[in-house]
């Protein structure tokens, strides 16, 4: 499988699940603004999107999203843990909380990306971004990884989204449970090679 990605993007989170799951992966760079891959192909026919991560199977189909593919690359591997099993009320917990971090977290921050976001549009996204992550690290307060006992797929989309703060220069210092999360997750073997594969920290 090919995982076509740019650095410093959400596409860290799927390369974090596939190296705890174990899949091997061949992960291509994308360069955003002129949407070529680091060989030279127009990204356009891979994902007519535009966006980054997207995920090409053997057979070529390809598969878009970041909460389909979590999942999707949680299923090769059912045994390691990363999502509950289909059909089950622990997976509906699971959408739940991928769509939140998707729709709030994530969405929260793109404006804060550009340098045309009006100052006040800006103030307002961090305002809104910080309430939710008021909410995340209650949640942090009563156990290790959002879900419970036992890394997940929401926990890789949620360590990727919140290194984004830095880069935006937003401050969660005064979120504790959440900045302990963070260390947990970076200390991860798995989550370490993932950011050594993308050039986020030296091999």
């Amino acid at each position: 499988m090919k995982l076509y990605y740019a650095p410093q993007s959400c596409a860290l989170a799927p390369h974090i699940v596939a190296a705890e799951a174990g899949i091997p992966i061949t992960a291509v760079s994308v360069d955003i603004p002129t949407l070529k891959t680091d060989t030279g192909i127009d990204y356009l026919t891979i994902n007519p999107k535009g966006f980054v991560p997207a995920l090409e199977l053997s057979d070529g189909q390809v598969l878009t999203e970041n909460a389909a593919i979590l999942q999707f690359l949680a299923d090769q591997a059912p045994a390691v843990g990363l999502a509950p099993p289909n059909g089950t009320f622990e997976r509906s917990r699971l959408h739940e909380m991928l769509h939140y971090l998707g729709t709030d977290i994530h969405r929260g921050y793109s404006p804060l990306f550009r340098r045309e976001t009006p100052a006040q549009t800006r103030e307002e996204r961090q305002s809104s971004l910080r309430r939710h992550y008021a909410v995340l690290d209650t949640e942090l307060s009563r156990t290790q990884f959002l879900l419970g006992h036992q890394f997940s797929v929401a926990d890789a989309y949620l360590f990727t989204l919140t290194r984004w703060a830095k880069l935006i220069q937003l401050d969660i210092s005064q979120f504790g449970h959440l900045q302990s999360f963070q260390g947990r997750v970076a200390a991860r073997p798995a989550v370490a090679a993932a950011m050594r594969a993308q050039g986020l920290i030296d091999a």
